[in-house]
């Protein structure tokens, strides 16, 4: 497939870069890899509950697993990636950085206790090894398809295109779960890592062969001060200048630090408390879930282009709200025992708060030149994925821990351990022990819930204020 220019270069602003056709292709594509981004990332959290208690792993070690041992590389890497990105062809990069993430994501599935010599390393080290393989190959899709995005769409679509593109976190969250949780409870959960995770390294063939590079900057308007190349201490200076952008990543910073947490421990939380297998849980809870993000995404980016003549900052406030009303749905949803209950409050607060996914790229767009895009994105995504994505899972499993190890202790069974509850362990327990693991396990994960939920308020508040510095900061409007 080629793309047709339909327009002269000096009408990019108007029209984007090249045919509407190509153009809803390359978004296409874009949007299939980010959600095969969130498949291979989210997989660990849907297979948690068999997995799990097969490795003996704490909520703590769990969080490790899942969060910073993921975010750390891939955070560090991103940046001279998306440096690259600023001067070097862009498909290639992703092309390149999705094969090696699809690979690192199946040999995930190969984790087993190695033995070399007289020291054995066991699989939970291994599982992490490749879970940092993934994050470095994850490097490279969000800020390069950002750029390429920016480039393909005109300011005042482009809201709209980054919203659609945006979806893929929750689609792929919802992918991993209707595929994952049954290939885990019918094969296993080695064997969902390896069916997942091989079939991207065709579709990084694919994106090579069908989607071009854009022209740097085409869809700027006229007048827009163009350069071939951007030092990164010129790029993080103009990043630096516009206060909208930091304020935006703080608030989404602290979103995603709530949202990776829970989604991370939402399978484990609705097997704990309501009895459902991997997949029972991936099929009725996580997937309707996601859907429901999916769409909320998608509306906040939809519903500001709409409102762009009216208010330019609605990209900024539209999500703070819905960040600020998620807060009492989730709080339902976290300390009810009806599973209905539980299932509704998940639906409505991931629906009105996932809008931020949609402000976060529209805005790291918006405020900086073309030549600085890619480099913004990966700043934006070194903080949210550090802070956030590395700290979130930790923050819930270390205190979920913390509560447990209390809450046992208070009950008189001090040397009770979270690995006692889980899995065949549990059976071996006596009465008294099988009634302290009844309560502790499922409430302490419960507790760790609730409090991380609260937090989504201040994120509320931090995409408010940014909607008041936004207007003065955007580049192209």
């Amino acid at each position: 497939m080629t793309a047709t220019d339909t327009t002269r270069d000096d009408e990019g602003h108007i029209h984007g870069y090249g045919s509407r056709r190509y153009r809803s292709w390359v978004l296409g594509v874009l949007l299939f890899i980010f959600i095969l981004n969130f498949v291979d990332r989210t997989l660990l959290s849907v297979v948690a509950p068999q997995m799990k208690p097969e490795l003996g792993i704490s909520d703590t070690a769990f969080g490790l697993l899942t969060g910073f041992g993921f975010a750390l590389l891939f955070t560090v890497v991103g940046i001279p990636l998306a440096q690259l990105a600023e001067t070097r062809h862009r498909v290639w990069i992703m092309s390149i950085c999705l094969a090696i993430w699809s690979l690192m994501t199946a040999l995930c599935g190969l984790a087993a206790d190695v033995t070399i010599g007289s020291i054995t390393i066991g699989a939970f080290w291994i599982l992490l090894a490749c879970r940092v393989g993934v994050g470095v190959g994850e490097a490279g899709c969000v800020p390069q398809s950002n750029s390429i995005i920016a480039d393909y769409f005109p300011p005042h679509a482009r809201s709209t295109a980054l919203g659609f593109f945006g979806m893929g976190v929750t689609l792929g969250t919802m992918l991993a779960n209707v595929i994952g949780g049954p290939i885990t409870d019918a094969f296993g959960w080695r064997w969902a890592f390896l069916i997942l995770g091989l079939p991207g390294v065709l579709v990084a063939v694919g994106l090579k062969l069908t989607v071009r590079e854009p022209p740097r900057g085409y869809t700027d308007p006229p007048g827009t001060p163009r350069r071939e190349r951007v030092r990164m201490a010129d790029g993080l200076r103009e990043i630096a200048s516009r206060r909208s952008f930091y304020t935006m990543t703080a608030a989404a910073t602290v979103a995603a630090f709530c949202g990776y947490g829970l989604s991370t421990f939402q399978s484990l939380f609705v097997s704990r408390s309501f009895g459902m297998t991997a997949g029972e849980a991936a099929l009725a809870i996580n997937v309707p879930v996601a859907l429901a993000a999916a769409a909320g995404t998608f509306a906040t980016g939809w519903l500001a282009e709409k409102l762009r003549r009216r208010s330019v900052t609605a990209i900024a406030w539209l999500p703070g709200l819905g960040l600020l009303i998620c807060v009492p749905f989730y709080i339902v949803a976290f300390s009810t025992d009806h599973i209905g209950i539980c299932l509704a409050g998940l639906v409505v607060g991931g629906a009105v708060k996932y809008g931020y996914v949609a402000a976060q790229y529209t805005i790291s767009q918006g405020v900086v030149s073309a030549q600085t895009r890619a480099l913004a994105t990966a700043v934006m995504m070194f903080v949210i994925n550090l802070i956030g994505y590395g700290l979130g899972p930790l923050f819930i499993g270390g205190l979920s821990d913390v509560i447990f190890a209390w809450q046992v202790s208070d009950m008189g069974a001090a040397s009770l351990t979270r690995a006692a509850c889980e899995g065949a362990a549990r059976s071996g327990l006596d009465a008294a022990m099988t009634q302290v693991c009844a309560v502790a396990h499922p409430q302490s994960l419960q507790r760790a819930m609730l409090v991380t939920a609260s937090i989504y308020a201040l994120s509320g508040v931090l995409f408010l204020m940014t909607a008041r510095t936004l207007k003065s900061d955007l580049v192209a409007r």
